[in-house]
């Protein structure tokens, strides 16, 4: 399994990540409802026999629950696991001691001494000011809880001020985790691709099947709906899925020749990227195995470009 370095020089990670939003989350994903921590422990079980070490959490994810699950499997297993999560900047913290606390809450759930990789949630922070907030992060560097530092939800500018408060501090920005997919590319135009490039952060694409609409399994022609609040997105209804068609019959295609499925073709279309690794959800081991797919091979420049052309209008 190749692997790939968090930021300049932070912890060594699978190019591939397993997200765990679903993992105890009843509001949106109906937790407990056809899955259970039984099928969690699968997942988790799968994709470490796939050879894929890292996830991703954060503790609003089932409200702590996702990171007790989690911690429960790391702490059966004598594999190394790669642990990420996230700090979410509430109206109530202002202080760096209360960063510091959400730290302490969220090691505990893991049952962990340290997590690999800290994020901030989201870039609107309250009363909290972003010098508190990463000077913390760096202290916590240096104290040992958390091996590197990242954000999410960040825009360019945003990231250069978080990586530039923590360049005085001698830490630098690890990653920072946002929406991409060949159907949200916006991060490209907005100049966070650019930014990271220059700064040397990892881009962690989180949402990279557009919750499901890159699989193939909705059309225009199929009878499948989606669940949830999925059920009232308009990208999922005729018109929506008629406009991504074109990408679809692509990543099918070339799913061809290749012999994998076009979630696979859409997740190697990311990696291809270079220093972006996608965060797939998962609630099975089927899911697992199915992502894992992604890995091992490699699309070429060719159809790299013509991924890229087909998807421009979600620029």
């Amino acid at each position: 399994m190749e692997t790939i370095t968090l930021g300049k020089n932070g912890p060594t990670v699978t190019p591939l990540c397993i997200g765990t939003w679903a993992w105890g989350d009843k509001l949106f994903w109906n937790y407990g409802n056809g899955y259970g921590s039984e099928q969690l422990q699968e997942a988790f079980t799968a994709a470490l026999e796939a050879g894929v070490t890292f996830f991703d959490t954060a503790e609003v994810y089932g409200l702590g629950l996702s990171e007790e699950l989690l911690g429960q499997f790391v702490k059966q297993v004598k594999q190394p696991v790669q642990i990420a999560t996230k700090f979410g900047p509430l109206p109530w913290r202002f202080s760096g001691q209360s960063v510091s606390d959400a730290i302490t809450d969220s090691l505990k759930r893991l049952q962990l001494e340290r997590v690999e990789l800290y994020q901030v949630h989201w870039p609107f922070t309250f009363l909290l000011s972003q010098e508190t907030l990463m000077n913390t992060l760096a202290d916590e560097v240096k104290r040992g809880r958390i091996a590197a530092v990242g954000v999410s939800n960040y825009s360019a500018s945003q990231m250069r001020q978080a990586h530039q408060i923590l360049a005085a501090r001698g830490v630098p920005l690890a990653v920072n985790q946002v929406r991409y997919s060949l159907l949200s590319r916006q991060i490209e135009t907005e100049g966070i691709v650019a930014t990271a490039r220059e700064l040397d952060v990892t881009i962690l694409a989180y949402s990279p099947l557009a919750q499901g609409l890159l699989t193939g399994k909705y059309s225009a022609e199929s009878a499948e709906v989606p669940t949830g609040a999925r059920s009232i997105d308009p990208r999922f209804k005729k018109e929506g899925l008629q406009k991504i068609a074109p990408v679809i019959s692509l990543l099918r295609s070339l799913g061809e020749k290749y012999d994998r499925t076009p979630a696979q073709v859409a997740l190697n279309w990311l990696i291809a990227q270079g220093n972006v690794i996608p965060i797939a959800g998962v609630k099975t081991a089927q899911q697992v195995r199915q992502n894992a797919g992604a890995l091992g091979w490699r699309l070429n420049d060719e159809e790299v470009q013509e991924l890229e052309k087909v998807s421009r209008p979600w620029k």
